[in-house]
């Protein structure tokens, strides 16, 4: 169920509790003001008063009361309370909404997720690993270190050492500490020059402009002979940028490129430290563990609504080698291309690649293959009039 149902409701009830305390208020202003009149009768006649005025007095109060609601309705408990006429209708309006409102609640947030998956043997040495990187990545060692003990996967420890310093280099840049960082870059120099990262100059870039913000303009052109040049031949427009910054020395606020002085260089800095880092030492960049959390979270609703229709129609869909109904996730769980041959509606393997026919419209190999009845002879395209023979035809490599 979407969440704006839930929202709907929960919006119904708030107009319904609204009108409801709006009603029982009202009552409650009336009944103060028939006390505060019999209060005020009582003080203006002062001990002058006789013992039967004052009955009177607070007889009258009881008519008044009584006219409004009775006592044993004022004594009742909260939940047995009625209010009068006034309001009884919009409080009974409230319960029913809140009673809606329950139902919604405990249908979209407490389903029976375990019609969704498939009964099979997990790898527990795999998901123990998974988990104790998942710990190490984020930085909670303690945790990643009892788990891996209790266990007894010693082997996933030795992602520890280098999370740890991972996590040492960001906690100094957090500070403004870049020193760790370029030390680590230097010692990775021709491996990051492999897949293209131009790590170094950002930091260096970095650094040369944090002491530049201190006003020193000679340590800042010595850190820029020394650093910089070296990066020249290849990144002289963006070193410019940064060098000319030294005319602005103590009035950077004037620099025309005042945005490379933005703290959001030093957040993704530290991104893209991560990034390179753990391409380096072959882990991806995201917690798997998160991961499939995620695409866990963003599947359910579908997985849970095909459950309940497969369950109506006395179907059993975990038996089945591919789910009935696509399940739609973000470009941020795509990793590799993928494709679905628009005839059978089964995705390309290896054993069944995806091939290019003579007209530019792509199938399967077994869709062709049964089209053409394993023959050389020509066949039609399902979607154009074009024709072609399985010879005609090319593998794409995805």
């Amino acid at each position: 169920m979407e969440l704006s149902t839930v929202r709907d409701a929960f919006d119904r009830v708030v107009k319904k509790q609204k009108l409801s305390s709006s009603k029982s208020q009202e009552v409650i202003d009336q009944i103060s003001h028939v006390v505060e009149q019999a209060l005020s009768k009582l003080e203006s006649i002062g001990g002058s008063i006789s013992l039967v005025d004052q009955k009177s007095i607070l007889i009258e109060l009881k008519e008044k009361l009584s006219a409004m609601c009775t006592v044993d309705q004022l004594e009742g408990s909260q939940k047995e309370l009625k209010y009068s006429k006034l309001f009884e209708g919009s409080q009974k309006e409230l319960n029913f909404e809140l009673s809606k409102y329950l139902k919604i609640l405990e249908k979209s947030f407490n389903p029976d997720i375990s019609r969704t998956y498939i009964n099979d043997d997990f790898d527990f040495h795999l998901v123990n690993q998974i988990l104790g990187c998942h710990f190490y990545r984020l930085g909670h060692f303690d945790v990643g270190d009892c788990l891996i003990s209790e266990a007894g996967e010693p082997e996933a420890a030795v992602l520890r050492s280098q999370f740890l310093e991972l996590h040492q280099i960001l906690n100094a840049i957090k500070v403004k500490n870049l020193d760790p960082a370029l030390k680590w870059v230097s010692s990775n120099r021709e491996k990051l020059e492999k897949i293209c990262s131009n790590l170094e100059l950002k930091i260096h870039c970095l650094q040369f402009l944090e002491i530049l913000k201190g006003g020193n303009r000679v340590d800042a052109l010595k850190y820029s002979k020394t650093h910089l040049s070296p990066f020249a031949s290849h990144h002289m427009k963006e070193l410019q940028r940064v060098t000319v910054s030294v005319l602005w020395t103590r009035k950077l606020e004037n620099y025309p490129h005042s945005e490379l002085l933005s703290p959001i260089h030093w957040e993704n800095l530290s991104e893209e430290l991560t990034r390179d880092f753990c391409n380096l030492i072959g882990q991806s960049c995201g917690s798997l563990f998160s991961l499939v959390i995620a695409a866990g979270f963003d599947g359910l609703p579908t997985l849970l609504k095909l459950a309940e229709v497969m369950s109506i129609k006395k179907q059993e869909w975990q038996a089945m080698k591919q789910l009935p109904v696509p399940v739609e996730l973000g470009r941020e769980f795509h990793f590799h291309s993928a494709f679905v041959c628009p005839v059978s509606r089964e995705q390309s393997s290896d054993e069944n690649p995806p091939m290019l026919m003579p007209c530019q419209h792509v199938l399967c190999k077994q869709s062709i293959t049964k089209m053409s009845k394993g023959t050389s002879q020509r066949f039609k395209c399902p979607y154009c009039p074009a024709e072609a023979t399985v010879a005609q035809c090319r593998q794409l490599h995805l």
